[in-house]
């Protein structure tokens, strides 16, 4: 049994657009500078917020979802990855109360209750002074379950704005962030840019060292009660190998889903596509992320021929969003058709608006790479619409209760063992296990 009485804290808003994000980093990297080993999570299906996390605590970053996890998942998440460190930061998702469906499942304030965790409520200030008590009192008496401890303030202005603010508090006000355009973290069509591609946000721990009050921060989180799990199933090592895609193009990944497959027997290799030969592997995972941004270098790939090559092997090839585009025959953005992989039957043509957004429920029905019967769960969230070739009978191996997929509630595009598929796909046991089970099986 692993017990787990790590201090935690929630930094919540009020909304999305608030600077949660910009928050909990600058406190993940204030709390660094004193020497804290810090375990980041972020609550729901996100990519990006949790790269700025693991720039900040130089750990990797975890997302804590009801609907693909479960409560047991969240639990044995937290609770195994929190071990070794001092404190953990849970960076909520849109606003508090905010879940699916417009209901409270897998809101910030649920995965609060589930870990019983304080929250901190990030209020953007601009343009309002006593209005942000009746805010905070609303989020605070709206769910007498969730413990609002208090709040810190964003875009704060004048030391006459934070002094009639501060005055009126009825929670504690732990901060009081200035606004500062120079430090504005740039977005694009999918959120912020990644933290590879931004360094501003690292400038956030002096910030917040300067305008937060870290060390009630620290006691705050101290008030929470101890979690006892069972330490995670290990089994043997099949001597499979998977090729996993990462670099700027392909980046969109759940940390969870890297450690189900190691713990499911399975070794794993990291390369770019997008300057890397094909490593030698027995399958190939290629996740979501940005190929429609390096076409030029994508249509030159130095793994394209080995990958073909793979593909004719019969070796199991997957495409995640970005990876199922890159799997196409072609990708079109803003007029311009740039040809790339050409393993699947179908096109990709960028929009100016979301095709897909939103969570996944489904079955598997076809398909040579997961059992028929089992359930899949995830996320999807691309601008990308995708055409199968005229005249191709498609085949297609998820049916969705819930969701968009690639057309008409189908996804998972595939042909032989190469398959590509819009949901982002959270790995549980009953997935993980046959695919490294049929991974093993194809080098037979």
């Amino acid at each position: 049994m692993i017990k787990c009485a790590i201090p935690r804290i929630v930094i919540a808003g009020t909304g999305s657009g608030c600077g949660k994000t910009t928050v909990a980093s600058g406190i993940i990297s204030a709390l660094r500078a004193r020497g804290l080993v810090v375990q980041a999570f972020k609550v729901g299906p996100d990519y990006i917020d949790p790269s700025y996390h693991r720039m900040s605590s130089k750990r990797p970053s975890r997302n804590l979802d009801p609907f693909m996890m479960g409560v047991g998942g969240i639990i044995d998440t937290f609770a195994n990855a929190s071990q070794g460190a001092d404190i953990a930061v849970i960076e909520g998702v849109m606003g508090l109360f905010d879940g699916a469906d417009g209901g409270d499942f897998s809101s910030t304030a649920h995965v609060a209750r589930i870990l019983d965790a304080p929250v901190i409520l990030v209020a953007q200030v601009r343009g309002m002074s006593r209005s942000v008590h009746a805010m905070v009192h609303g989020f605070s008496s709206f769910d007498p379950t969730v413990r609002v401890e208090g709040f810190i303030c964003t875009m704060g202005g004048s030391e006459r704005h934070e002094q009639m603010i501060r005055s009126g508090a009825q929670k504690l006000c732990y901060g009081w962030i200035p606004r500062r355009d120079d430090l504005v973290v740039a977005s694009r069509h999918l959120g912020l840019l990644m933290a590879t591609e931004e360094d501003r946000m690292q400038r956030y721990g002096t910030i917040i060292e300067e305008c937060c009050d870290i060390d009630g921060l620290i006691a705050c989180a101290v008030q929470t009660q101890t979690i006892y799990v069972e330490p995670p199933s290990v089994y043997d090592q099949k001597g499979v190998m998977i090729g996993i895609a990462l670099d700027e193009a392909f980046c969109f990944y759940y940390e969870d889903n890297f450690d189900i497959l190691r713990r499911s027997g399975a070794e794993l290799v990291f390369f770019s596509p997008l300057t890397d030969p094909l490593p030698e592997a027995d399958a190939y995972y290629f996740g979501g992320g940005y190929p429609e941004l390096h076409l030029d270098a994508l249509t030159n790939a130095p793994c394209i021929d080995g990958l073909r090559r793979s593909a004719d092997d019969g070796k199991i090839i997957l495409g995640e969003c970005g990876g199922l585009m890159w799997l196409s025959e072609s990708i079109t953005i803003d007029g311009r058709t740039v040809p790339v992989a050409n393993l699947l039957p179908a096109s990709c043509e960028m929009e100016k608006k979301f095709v897909g957004l939103g969570y996944v429920k489904g079955e598997v029905t076809g398909g040579t790479v997961f059992p028929r019967g089992r359930e899949i769960l995830g996320h999807e969230y691309h601008y990308s619409r995708t055409s199968i070739d005229p005249g191709f009978d498609a085949r297609f191996a998820y049916t969705l209760s819930r969701g968009s997929g690639i057309c008409d509630g189908k996804d998972g595009l595939y042909i032989d063992s190469v398959m590509g598929y819009y949901t982002h796909l959270y790995l549980t046991p009953v997935l993980a296990q046959p695919l490294v089970a049929a991974i093993e099986q194809s080098k037979k």
